[in-house]
């Protein structure tokens, strides 16, 4: 069908994002938002390929350290400046390496960045990495202007309220509570695009009422928590609207338990296991979330390369075991049948993650563990898992299609850091960080996927947090609305060919 121009996208955003600025804060509802602002040199292929954004091309020296981008012609920033090599290598070696947990030591392996023109980008790195461009998608890196963020704290620059990027999208309000609106980018680089005239994203609290709206074509998209996962199987069966599944690859995102190994007994390895092997992993998968998505069996998704399935194998649910290693680690039941009590931070994305935490002190409460939940907004939350001001809570974390780029993050002692998404639950194994750093190094696949093998088998069996299911996020929109879901990154592509028919 011939795109179409004209036409405003009415959909939704759960929860309300603190900031829409990538980098400064790399949330799910952040991503969702802010990649129709902000764009990165690639985006990837349902297969994870590198695919054309801000670079047209790139290149790879012979040796695998040096890669040459060239980059877009006439592409702006929403204030009128021209985005140039400048403002790429900016944002690569100081914003995100600064910012970004996942892109510091991927970062660090650069040894030069060069700008021989205004539209090429020369890096050259310590040592060739194999992953090296999966790290350039909008979420990972999105390209930012050096003449608004050099030299200034990024957290706290004023441009921060209004965010500049050079994406299709150009950011308008935001009603806090109420909505973010976007309108078409006049001197966006792509020929005739964005077809849309602008994207309205509507907070709505309330599970029922965003599943309302979509049912009566008040929005015509829904994606990741917007619609809790009880309520699919009806849409499915509406004949004006299209569910897909596809579009997470680049992100294969995998939902755990997160412990806090500070607190005491959950440090005690034989703790985690009891936890463990108190949760049943089919009872989550097909009680709460109807089905979508997988069974966690380990620390990497079964979608993510180097997955090893021989060695990917968590403890069954057996709450007598599990109750077994709690009396082997001295925690014997009170009189009321407590042996200690923990706290329990839900996750604030939706109804169904608040059914898992109610689940979670359920089951728990069977095997003697009290679990008492405090409930918080989605950025006081982010604020206490970054400080370690938790003492169990649930996540979910993107593995970008390699466990370097991934995984290794929330496990390697050197990345215990008071920043959201590093290893804040303070896990720490001398090994672990040996066989990362192999798997890191390692120009040859075969050295990598023994080293990631070794992982697996160790984390499985520490358990450092309590993985529980590989997410699969519906996408649900009006079939008027097409090319919504293109790449390997789903709803958070920038939406430049998306149209309404």
């Amino acid at each position: 069908m011939t795109p179409k121009k004209g036409g405003t996208l009415n959909t939704i955003l759960t929860p309300e994002p603190p900031v829409l600025v990538l980098g400064v804060n790399n949330q799910g509802p952040t991503q969702l938002a802010a990649s129709k602002l902000y764009q990165g040199l690639l985006q990837y292929s349902f297969k994870l390929e590198p695919l054309p954004q801000l670079a047209k091309s790139w290149t790879l020296s012979d040796d695998k350290k040096t890669y040459t981008f060239k980059l877009q012609e006439n592409v702006k920033f929403h204030d009128g400046h021209p985005m140039t090599a400048d403002d790429v290598i900016f944002s690569i070696m100081k914003y995100h390496t600064e910012l970004s947990p996942r892109a510091k030591p991927i970062f660090a392996n650069i040894e030069s960045a060069t700008a021989p023109d205004p539209l090429t980008v020369v890096l050259t790195l310590k040592r060739p990495f194999e992953p090296f461009l999966l790290m350039f998608d909008a979420t990972a890196s999105a390209i930012v202007p050096k003449h608004i963020y050099d030299g200034t704290e990024y957290r706290t620059n004023p441009a921060n309220q209004k965010p500049i990027g050079t994406g299709p999208f150009q950011f308008v309000e935001w009603q806090r509570g109420n909505f973010i609106r976007m309108k078409r980018f006049a001197d966006y680089w792509g020929k005739d695009q964005p077809y849309l005239d602008e994207i309205i994203y509507r907070i709505i609290p309330d599970s029922q009422s965003r599943a309302l709206a979509l049912q009566t074509g008040q929005v015509q998209l829904t994606q990741a928590n917007d619609i809790e996962p009880f309520d699919v199987p009806r849409f499915k069966a509406m004949p004006n609207l299209e569910v897909q599944l596809i579009g997470w690859e680049y992100s294969s995102q995998l939902a755990w338990i997160e412990i806090n190994h500070r607190v005491k007994p959950l440090g005690d390895v034989r703790v985690r296991q009891a936890i463990n092997m108190a949760i049943d992993r089919n009872f989550i998968r097909d009680r709460l979330w109807f089905g979508i998505g997988k069974q966690a069996t380990g620390p990497i998704c079964s979608t993510t390369k180097f997955y090893d399935p021989a060695v990917a194998k968590l403890s069954g649910y057996n709450p007598k075991a599990a109750m077994a290693l709690l009396d082997a680690a001295g925690l014997k039941p009170d009189a009321k049948g407590i042996r200690f009590t923990i706290k329990h931070m839900p996750l604030p994305y939706g109804e169904v993650w608040t059914r898992f935490s109610e689940y979670f002190r359920t089951s728990l409460r069977q095997i003697g563990i009290e679990v008492v939940l405090e409930t918080v907004d989605a950025g006081a939350w982010a604020r206490r898992i970054g400080d370690w001001d938790y003492e169990t809570s649930v996540n979910f974390l993107s593995q970008f299609g390699d466990p370097t780029l991934g995984v290794e993050r929330s496990y390697v002692s050197t990345n215990i850091k008071k920043v959201t998404f590093t290893n804040t639950g303070g896990y720490a194994n001398p090994k672990v960080d040996e066989l990362f750093t192999t798997a890191r190094d390692a120009d040859d696949p075969k050295v990598r996927q023994e080293a990631f093998s070794a992982v697996q088998k160790i984390l499985c069996e520490e358990v450092p947090q309590i993985w529980f299911l590989e997410l699969a996020w519906p996408t649900i929109h009006d079939k008027k609305l097409h090319n919504v879901i293109k790449t390997a990154t789903g709803p958070n592509s920038s939406f430049d060919n998306v149209f309404l028919s």
